[in-house]
């Protein structure tokens, strides 16, 4: 009897559908063979395989040496056997030549046996391939291949069995446990709400005309967009503030009084419509909005633009930075003059406001439908925790949070793991690095780097959550470690 030991490591991966990435669920099969000759036969070679839904058992049979006489029958069975639990495969049958022809003329073959591979002594094969399959079922991992020899004399009476084992198989597969992070209530859901608007004024005036040139829509954008937040009962506004600019043309002490005039303007238009109470509404102003200047000169292909923006980046003062530009690049600060400075003198303006707390999960399926933004992340998943894990709407809630909330390392945290859930292995990789370092990120990298088969980075943030304290499942915990110690070598 010879006996031999294999283990597979990774051999076997279930390939994943996921996203422009290719992931395997890492399972690796622990095999061990006997290559046996005790059962008057020689059996070698012997394997056992699973696919999605059977398992198949093969080996090479040695019957040259087979004893047998003529009023007898020898049936080798392979059998899968784990505990209680049992499966026998298709026997081979060997007809001794008063059985043979029996059995041809009546077709009787011992009881049990409903098919067989049946073969006279005489004419049996020297060595023949084996190979049935049955259905897989769970317990067959762990379950050991015996090879049984039932003997049988005359009238199908069994006169002897014997079992031997032939191998062993378990298979160790990874299935990580995502751990998501409840967000942390939020006690006042605070958001703003921006806008920028250009009034224009008469050369040198601080006075707003309604009808001048374009300030009716202006005017009604600032308007509309107040007026969207004061309507929503779910709404309550906590302030307003507004800040001027003025282009750089002109002496910037003019300058000054020009921003600060027409802000000023602005919110006494806006106070009069409304009536906020006292400093609800405050304000700020830009003398000369050389920032907007740079950026547009930066972004754009015009003569000169690398000596403009140096003169711009320059430590000089306003007035003269201006002057320079406009003495040394004439033809260009004609231009700018005419296309940009009037888009330099704008109010930007900001609505600050509170959106109520929703508690009933019902009310939050409402809004999220219709107004995502106005539900926290908490809100966001308790709603999530009503549908199944994995489920298109599952996953809608937490792609819905990342957008809403695209720098919350637990918001990105969250939707990692649901693409992983998913197989969208490359979604996952976007989120992880935005996902923080908690104990929970650090487990979820380690989880993304198993399933997509890089086990270095696996093991390294396997340890760093372990280090900040994670709880891992002891069965999770030694499974995982079995499938990074097993990687092959280039994998590690």
């Amino acid at each position: 009897m010879k006996t031999s030991s294999i283990l597979l490591s990774i051999a076997a991966f279930a390939l994943m559908a996921a996203n422009a990435a290719e992931a395997r669920t890492p399972v690796i099969e622990h095999f061990n063979t006997t290559d046996t000759t005790a059962l008057g036969a020689t059996f070698s070679n012997v394997s056992m395989q699973r696919s999605a839904q059977d398992m198949t058992v093969g080996m090479t049979i040695d019957l040259a040496s087979t004893p047998m006489k003529g009023d007898r029958v020898i049936t080798y069975t392979p059998v899968i056997k784990n505990g209680s639990d049992s499966v026998c495969l298709t026997p081979v049958s060997i007809y001794g030549r008063t059985r043979w022809l029996q059995y041809q003329r009546n077709g009787k073959h011992p009881s049990e046996i409903t098919s067989e591979i049946a073969y006279r002594y005489s004419e049996r094969p020297q060595t023949m391939a084996y190979t049935e399959s049955a259905p897989y079922a769970e317990w067959m991992n762990g379950a050991s291949l015996l090879l049984r020899r039932t003997d049988y004399g005359c009238c199908q009476k069994m006169i002897d069995r014997e079992d031997v084992p032939l191998a062993s198989w378990r298979q160790v597969v990874y299935k990580p446990t995502f751990r998501y992070v409840t967000p942390v209530a939020s006690t006042g859901k605070q958001f703003d709400l921006s806008g920028r608007a250009y009034v224009d004024f008469p050369v040198n005036l601080t006075v707003i005309y309604p009808d001048y040139r374009r300030n009716s829509i202006e005017l009604a954008k600032i308007i509309a967009t107040i007026d969207s937040i004061r309507s929503d009962l779910d709404v309550t506004v906590d302030s307003i503030s507004i800040k001027g600019f003025a282009s750089p043309e002109g002496p910037y002490d003019n300058n000054i009084r020009l921003a600060k005039g027409r802000t000023e303007a602005l919110k006494t238009y806006v106070q009069n419509l409304y009536r906020f109470p006292e400093g609800f509404i405050t304000t700020d102003y830009e003398p000369e909005d050389w920032e907007g200047l740079r950026e547009f000169v930066a972004t754009h292909d015009i003569s000169n633009r690398e000596e403009i923006l140096a003169i711009i980046d320059s430590d000089l003062a306003p007035d003269p930075k201006n002057t320079k530009i406009q003495t040394t690049f004439p033809e260009q600060y004609q231009f700018l003059l005419a296309t940009v400075y009037p888009a330099l003198r704008h109010s930007d303006y900001k609505i600050s406001y509170t959106v109520r707390t929703f508690t009933d999960v019902e009310e939050i399926r409402r809004v999220f439908s219709s107004e995502p933004n106005k539900l926290s992340l908490n809100e966001m998943f308790l709603l999530a925790q009503t549908y199944t894990p994995g489920s298109e709407e599952y996953n809608e809630v937490f792609e819905t949070a990342v957008r809403m909330f695209p720098t919350d390392s637990v918001a990105n945290l969250n939707a990692a793991n649901a693409a992983m859930q998913s197989e969208l292995y490359t979604e996952a990789s976007k989120y992880l690095n935005k996902a923080g370092h908690s104990a929970e990120a650090e487990y979820a990298r380690c989880i993304h780097n198993t399933l997509t088969g890089n086990y270095s980075d696996a093991a390294l943030h396997l340890r760093s959550a372990l280090d900040k304290g994670i709880t891992i499942d002891a069965g999770e915990l030694a499974t995982l470690r079995e499938v990074l110690d097993s990687a092959p070598e280039n994998q590690k």
